[in-house]
């Protein structure tokens, strides 16, 4: 089944200099819902940011899925969620939740 983005191709616009790609889940690109968590690994590759994005309403058997899941430019996820932009150049291993309501992330405690 061919995946219907929220967003189209020539909506995505250059907000971010290029950092390489991520994954976030098809309830942001698909469903439209905002990045409620989000979390940097170490990158796999060069062309890799490390960086994770969720809805937050994902549960395991969706995560498990890996149709449910697709690597973007982050530049792409930046289109689907601005808020995200002030915390793009955080450190590998930075985890952050969005608060309720807001355009604010803040740290999960680890």
């Amino acid at each position: 089944m061919e995946k219907r983005f929220k967003l189209r191709a020539d909506q995505i616009v250059t907000l971010i200099p290029n950092m390489g790609g991520c994954i976030a889940t098809d309830m942001i690109t698909v469903e439209g819902k905002p990045v409620g968590y989000m979390y940097r690994e170490e990158p796999v590759d060069a062309v890799d940011s490390g960086w994770c994005f969720f809805s937050g309403e994902e549960d395991q058997d969706y995560i498990d899925d890996p149709n449910n899941a697709t690597v973007y430019a982050v530049n792409t996820i930046a289109n689907y969620d601005r808020a995200i932009i002030p915390y793009l150049n955080l450190p590998v291993g930075t985890e952050l939740e969005r608060k309720p309501g807001t355009d604010t992330f803040n740290q999960v405690p680890g």
